[in-house]
């Protein structure tokens, strides 16, 4: 029996199947700033995406270059997605010539 399966078991032996009926979903998604010619951007978090380290949708991870976009906890996943899609869009009409790497990490031949 996988561990999953154990924790399931003993939230369901305590009642746990209404907290396990009573879910929301919350997405992230990491992407880096890049210029055009894909290298990393040396500029700053762009203002038009909020405050970097306090904004509830657009946040900076381990440098202002890595993004990470955070929905709120919604009750689908359909809605989830979409919010992640919004936020996204949003994204993109305010970094100017930047563009986003789909990954958090990017491969180097050097």
């Amino acid at each position: 029996m996988s561990k999953l399966e154990q924790i399931v078991r003993r939230l369901r032996s305590h009642d746990g199947d209404a907290f396990l009926g009573q879910h929301l979903i919350g997405l992230e998604k990491e992407s880096l700033r890049v210029a055009m010619d894909g290298t990393l951007s040396q500029r700053p978090h762009p203002r038009a995406l909020g405050a970097a380290l306090t904004h509830p949708l657009i946040t900076t991870d381990y440098s202002e270059a890595m993004l990470e976009l955070i929905t709120p906890p919604m009750s689908t996943a359909s809605e989830a997605l979409s919010m992640l899609c919004d936020i996204h869009k949003f994204v993109y009409d305010n970094i100017g010539e930047e563009i986003l790497w789909s990954t958090s990490m990017p491969w180097s031949s050097s």
